[in-house]
């Protein structure tokens, strides 16, 4: 996703290498729902790895949900809807062989979900330095200078600050989700000035949901969250019209 988070592949292990591989094979329909593996002797001899590795790779792919060994009959590709789509490495695949409206519009139903009910738990229970962390946050959005990927980075960090505000763990398993959507929405708008990144609103509309919690008003605090992930997606809506009409 943010090259700035995505580590480089000459730091991954030969097991991260070959999940990656064979992931994003799945994921973008290379290898097809139903479809069987190659046998280890292939695998192993493809990747140049050992069988204790490939051992290892399936027993990831399968914790993902996206494979499904048979004794006697070999590893075959489960369907769709049995794919996690909470795992971060799953929903980067689908980003790398490209997505649509659709499936960018399921990731704000999630963020509207989750999102505005964290930041009403965030009012409830945020300390005063973490309080201060999120002013900081949403003050760094209005900086002069950012870029598209720079922008996205200071937005995920609020809301994944709030994600850990709120002090229950469930809500930090959202934050792939979220990544998902923050980079899928800047990567779309593409804009080529500072002006049509539209900083100023982003850094007032996240000041909102700050100065929401520091009011220890739970409800608006959810009500200006709902807001912020509102304009996101109304903003994806707009960018696939624009393509389709030009």
């Amino acid at each position: 996703m943010l090259e700035t988070r995505k580590p480089g592949r000459g730091s991954r292990t030969s097991h991260a290498h070959v999940v990656d591989e064979l992931g994003r094979q799945i994921v973008s329909g290379a290898m097809a729902v139903g479809s069987l593996l190659p046998g280890d002797a292939e695998l192993a001899q493809r990747f140049k790895v050992s069988r204790t590795v490939l051992r290892e790779t399936m027993k990831t792919l399968a914790a993902k949900g996206l494979i499904v060994p048979r004794a006697r009959v070999g590893t075959r590709v489960t369907g769709k809807n049995l794919w996690n789509m909470f795992d971060s490495d799953v929903i980067n695949w689908h980003f790398e062989g490209g997505v649509n409206e659709e499936f960018l519009l399921h990731l704000y139903d999630v963020r509207l979900a989750f999102e505005p009910f964290a930041a009403g738990l965030v009012a409830e229970r945020a300390t005063e330095e973490d309080i201060a962390r999120l002013r900081h946050l949403a003050k760094r959005m209005g900086d002069a200078g950012h870029t598209v990927d720079s922008l996205a980075l200071a937005d995920l960090e609020f809301h994944l600050a709030i994600a850990e505000f709120s002090r229950n763990p469930f809500m930090r398993t959202v934050g792939s989700l979220i990544e998902a959507a923050l980079v899928g929405m800047f990567r779309l708008s593409s804009p080529s000035s500072q002006d049509e990144l539209g900083i100023g609103d982003v850094s007032l509309t996240h000041m909102r949901i700050v100065d929401a919690i520091a009011a220890r008003d739970p409800e608006a605090a959810k009500k200006a969250m709902e807001h912020v992930i509102i304009v996101g997606r109304d903003h994806i809506r707009e960018n696939f019209a624009r393509v389709a009409i030009g």
